[in-house]
């Protein structure tokens, strides 16, 4: 099983320190991507956001220069709001890191857990659904080796079209992530497509019946088995007191703020201690509790990837380090 990490280039608070600028966190995210390949791990990945907590607003650029500093890892974005994006661009972005990074580039594409992107570049809410299967299907076609003769609701059509830069090894990967749809997980098979689950909350093993129905719907779509993949919110520290200690609190920040604007409770220390246990979606703890978790889970869902998503609030740079040497050194062997 592939283990990585990724991550949103957060800009929240470090304890008494204020928030990193944007430039700070993004150099940051370079070096701990860095760290991640000569640590041993498979795969890095940035996520798309456009709000004053994140910095990572093009997860293209911020891969490219990972893709400079490193050789083997492989490189995906985690994940592209395609419903507010142009496909042709995005086929462009990612084909272009894919040249860079000698074929190591991914593309996750989902429909975003955040909204902020869609009246910025113009789009209806309203067309949430809508959106995301017209262009799903248009950046599926721009990956064929053929001209794209096409028309749709919300761009402009094209006719004998061909998107440059072509990739050098075959169509770019592209995922489907979802958050838990019964729906998008169905369309995921229905296309042949790998699948990445974000489990932030609740029991990973209750994710076990998406995982049988996108089974069922590779098969009835005529397709051979697709990996898939699960991104859980963790950190690994030498002890159990001190991966806590480290966590909780940017943790709680983190998840509080983000709570506030969607109708949750603050986080509390009891729902903490509770995502933390052995069935909870929280893998922070010493490295064999954390491979003794993501052991079990890959064993419920049938995993062939595992991503860590370590600053869910921004942890000290040197932590997050120090995080990826434990996961490299100590988790990995026990995975593989």
């Amino acid at each position: 099983m592939e283990l990585g990490l990724t991550t949103f280039a957060e800009l929240y608070p470090v304890g008494d320190r204020p928030a990193p600028s944007a430039g700070q966190r993004l150099r940051e995210v370079v070096e701990e991507a860095v760290t991640t390949e000569r640590a041993g791990l498979d795969v890095y990945g940035v996520g798309e956001h456009h709000r004053a907590d994140f910095a990572a607003s093009a997860p293209a650029v911020v891969l490219a220069a990972i893709a400079a500093r490193t050789e083997r890892i492989q490189l995906t974005s985690a994940v592209t709001v395609l419903s507010s994006d142009d496909p042709v661009r995005v086929y462009q972005d990612f084909a272009t890191l894919d040249g860079l990074s000698s074929g190591r580039a991914e593309l996750m594409a989902g429909r975003g857990s955040f909204t902020e992107s869609f009246p910025l570049f113009g789009y209806d809410l309203g067309d949430y659904d809508e959106l995301f299967e017209e262009k799903l299907a248009l950046l599926l076609r721009l990956r064929e080796d053929a001209p794209v003769t096409w028309s749709g609701k919300f761009r402009a059509p094209l006719r004998d079209a061909v998107a440059y830069p072509r990739t050098d090894d075959g169509p770019l990967p592209v995922w489907i992530a979802v958050g838990g749809s019964p729906e998008s997980v169905i369309r995921a098979g229905l296309l042949g497509l790998p699948l990445a689950l974000a489990i932030i909350g609740g029991q990973p093993a209750r994710f076990r019946p998406l995982v049988d129905l996108y089974h069922r719907a590779l098969t009835e779509g005529g397709h051979e088995r697709q990996p898939v993949a699960v991104h859980a919110h963790g950190y690994v520290a030498d002890t159990d007191e001190q991966a806590v200690a480290d966590f909780y609190q940017p943790y709680a920040l983190a998840m509080s703020t983000i709570g506030r604007e969607r109708g949750w409770g603050p986080m509390t220390r009891e729902h903490f201690d509770a995502s933390r246990s052995q069935s909870g979606s929280l893998f922070v703890g010493t490295p064999d509790y954390v491979a003794e978790k993501i052991a079990a889970v890959r064993d419920t869902l049938g995993l062939d990837r595992f991503m860590l998503h370590t600053s869910v609030g921004t942890l000290p740079h040197e932590k997050v380090l120090h995080n990826i040497d434990l996961l490299g050194a100590k988790v990995a062997p026990q995975i593989r």
